[in-house]
């Protein structure tokens, strides 16, 4: 019977410009790519245990876009949006990612590679966030973002064996 294994995505910063996530699942590749790019199932895990999905918008192709928006506890709003540059169905996908709630800067894109390996039926996934630069990859650490991952990521994991 699979078990989940809460917060065990490693993070690690391989250069001064980028963040690794990587994170196994006790699912089959295939199973954690559609709950990673179905609206109704991003809905399910994407906002873990820090409020509810108010919109879950992908249009899966390159060039098209992707737009989730959270309503965090306490009422207020955070949104991520991004488009897609590659698709390689259940093996990589490689998208901008915007915060919606940051300045604006002209420094360029956050680019987002995530990539799905499967082994004896577990799926390993990694994303490798790029930062056009160390200041907004150390931003983006010190956003807290690691403890909401970690929801996240649990979460997606409870929705795969489930699914399974």
């Amino acid at each position: 019977m699979p078990v989940t294994r809460s917060g065990t995505a490693k993070v690690t910063l391989p250069t001064d410009e980028e963040i690794l996530i990587t994170r196994e699942f006790d699912a089959p590749r295939a199973l954690v790519y559609k709950a990673w790019t179905t609206p109704e199932l991003v809905g399910r895990w994407w906002a873990g245990r820090r409020g509810v999905m108010k919109t879950v918008d992908i249009d899966l192709r390159v060039g098209g876009s992707w737009r989730y928006v959270m309503e965090a506890q306490g009422g207020f709003e955070v949104a991520f949006h991004g488009e897609y540059r590659e698709l390689e169905p259940e093996q990589r996908i490689v998208t901008t990612e915007v915060f919606e709630g940051a300045p604006p800067s002209d420094a360029g894109d956050v680019l987002n590679v995530i990539t799905f390996a499967e082994a004896d039926g577990r799926t390993t996934l990694e994303l490798l966030v790029q930062c056009p630069n160390r200041e907004i990859r150390d931003v983006i650490m010190d956003s807290g973002m690691e403890v909401g991952m970690q929801e996240q990521y649990d979460a997606l994991e409870e929705l795969v064996i489930a699914l399974g």
